[in-house]
C-alpha cells in the first residue's frame, strides 16, 4: 500500500513523522501525534485507517472528528488519491442532510466530518457503530476550541467496539480529556521546530505612523503585486472592513471568516486555489486544516496573541522547501509580542503605489456535480469541443455534490459562456455562469 501511496503523490518517500505513526500503530493501540500544520500528519494517519478495513465489511469502520468542514473535505481529497478502494464520505454542518442520508445507505468504510453533524446522525440511527473499530480525532485541540466537547464526548460513548484511537494536536495539551478513552498511548511528538525561520521563512515587519494600518496594508499588497497572499485578522469584523477598502479600491480578493454562509466559504477557496484571486483575507479559520495551494506571502494584519497561532499562520507558507514571507503590521502604539525571538527585517514601500494587474483567471459556475452524475472530463468536453477553448486555457476544475467551478483564462471567460449557455452536459440543460 505504502508503494502505491508515494507513486499516487508522487512521493521519493514518506517523513520521519509519517514513518513513525506508521510503526507506532502497528505496536499501540492508542497514539497522540503531535506535529505543527502543514507537515502531512493526514497521510500519517489514513495509512494506519487503510491497513486495518476489511473489504469484506459493508458497514463503517473508521470514523474520523474534525473541527471544520473544509479540513473534512481536504482528508476526503487525500484518502481518494491513495486509489484504496474503499469508500469514504463527509458529513458537515451546511451539508445537505439528505444526501447524506443516501450515502449512508450504501455506508463508507470510513466517515469523516464534523462533530455536530456526526451526533446528529447518531441520535437519528442513521448509521450503526456496531463495527467502527479505529477513530481519529484530528486537529483535536482545535475541536476543543470550538466548542465540541460534548458532541465528541456523546460520540464516543457510542463506539462501544473501539480497538484504536488516533489523536492529533498541532499543539501541545496538559491532558488529554477521559472521553477520549485513551488509555497509554504512544506519543510522537514532532512540534519541536528549531526556529520560526527555518525552511526559507523571512520575517518583516512595517510600522504606520498612526493608529489605522489598512492604507499601511494597501501598500502593500501594492508592492506584493500578484503574489499569492493570506491577511490574518484576529477578528471577523476587520475581515470585512479590509474586505470594504478593497472593494473600493477595485482590488480582487477573496474573503474568508466562520460567520460566512458554508456557499461563500466553499467558493472564496475554490477562487484562491484557482488563481482567481492571488489573495485571501481571513481569519486563523484558515491557519490550519485548508486544502490551499503554497502561499508566498503571509500578512498578520492584526498581531497574533500566542506562539502557536503565529506558528500556524506562518505554516501556511515556505513549505516543502519553498520560500514564504511573513510581514507583520504594526500600528504607532504597537510592539512585537515578546515570543518573537528573530531577528525582523523592516520592509520599506515605495513612494508611490501601483494596482496589482487583473489575475489572468476567472471562474465558471457550473450548476451540477458528482450527485446529477457529472465528471471533469464531461466539462472539460464540453468546454474544449463546444466552447472552443484549448486546454492551456483551461485551469483547475472542482466538482462537488450540487456545483463545480471552472477556471477559465479571464479574456476567453465571455466568449465561452455564450458559446455553452444553451448546450447541455450529459444531455442535461445546466445553468452555467461567470462565479461571482
Amino acid at each position: 500500500m505504502i508503494q502505491k501511496v508515494l507513486e499516487n503523490f508522487k512521493f521519493a518517500s514518506l517523513n520521519k513523522m509519517q514513518l513513525a505513526t506508521i510503526d507506532a500503530a502497528k505496536k499501540s493501540k492508542d497514539i497522540i501525534l503531535l506535529s505543527p500544520t502543514g507537515s502531512g500528519k493526514t497521510l500519517a494517519f489514513l495509512l494506519p485507517v487503510v491497513s486495518r478495513l476489511n473489504a469484506e465489511n459493508a458497514n463503517v469502520q473508521a470514523l474520523i472528528l474534525v473541527p471544520s468542514r473544509e479540513l473534512a473535505l481536504q482528508i476526503e481529497q487525500v484518502f481518494k488519491q491513495m486509489s484504496s478502494g474503499f469508500k469514504i464520505n463527509c458529513f458537515y454542518g451546511g451539508h445537505l442532510t439528505k444526501t447524506e442520508r443516501n450515502n449512508l445507505s450504501n455506508p463508507p468504510a470510513v466517515m469523516v466530518g464534523t462533530p455536530g453533524r456526526i451526533a446528529q446522525h447518531l441520535r437519528n440511527d442513521n448509521f450503526d457503530t456496531g463495527s467502527i473499530h479505529t477513530l481519529v480525532l484530528d486537529e483535536f485541540d482545535k475541536s476543543l476550541e470550538f466548542g465540541f466537547k460534548e458532541d465528541m464526548s456523546f460520540i464516543i460513548s457510542q463506539l462501544k467496539k473501539l480497538k484504536n484511537r488516533i489523536l492529533t494536536s498541532a499543539t501541545t495539551m496538559a491532558e488529554i480529556p477521559s472521553f477520549t478513552g485513551i488509555r497509554n498511548p504512544v506519543e510522537l511528538n514532532f512540534l519541536n521546530l528549531p526556529s520560526l525561520t527555518t525552511a526559507g521563512l523571512t520575517l518583516k515587519y512595517l510600522k504606520g505612523d498612526d493608529a489605522d494600518k489598512l492604507q499601511l496594508l494597501f501598500g502593500l499588497i501594492c508592492k506584493l503585486q500578484n503574489k499569492s497572499t493570506l491577511v490574518f485578522c484576529n477578528h471577523r469584523e476587520a475581515v470585512e472592513r479590509i474586505g470594504l477598502l478593497l472593494t473600493e479600491k477595485g482590488l480582487s480578493h477573496g474573503i474568508f471568516h466562520g460567520g460566512m454562509e458554508q456557499e461563500d466559504r466553499e467558493r472564496a477557496l475554490i477562487k484562491f486555489r484557482n488563481g482567481s484571486h492571488r489573495l485571501l483575507i481571513t481569519t486563523d479559520l484558515a491557519s490550519r486544516g485548508l486544502d490551499i495551494p503554497e502561499i508566498e506571502a503571509i500578512v498578520h494584519y492584526q498581531l497574533p496573541t500566542t506562539l502557536d497561532i503565529f506558528t500556524h499562520r506562518n505554516g501556511r507558507t515556505a513549505r516543502m522547501n519553498a520560500s514564504g514571507i511573513s510581514y507583520l503590521l504594526l500600528a504607532v502604539a504597537d510592539h512585537l509580542p515578546p515570543f518573537i525571538k528573530e531577528n525582523i527585517e523592516p520592509e520599506v514601500l515605495p513612494e508611490k503605489n501601483t494596482l496589482p494587474g487583473k489575475s489572468p483567471w476567472s471562474t465558471l459556475f457550473i450548476a451540477a456535480g458528482k450527485k446529477e452524475k457529472i465528471n471533469k472530463m464531461d466539462i472539460v468536453g464540453t468546454l474544449l469541443q463546444k466552447g472552443n477553448l484549448a486546454k492551456e486555457e483551461l485551469g483547475l476544475i472542482e466538482v462537488l455534490d450540487h456545483s463545480s467551478y471552472v477556471a477559465v483564462r479571464s479574456n476567453k471567460i465571455h466568449q465561452v459562456l455564450g458559446l455553452i449557455r444553451n448546450e447541455k452536459i450529459k444531455n442535461k440543460k445546466i445553468r452555467v455562469e461567470i462565479s461571482g
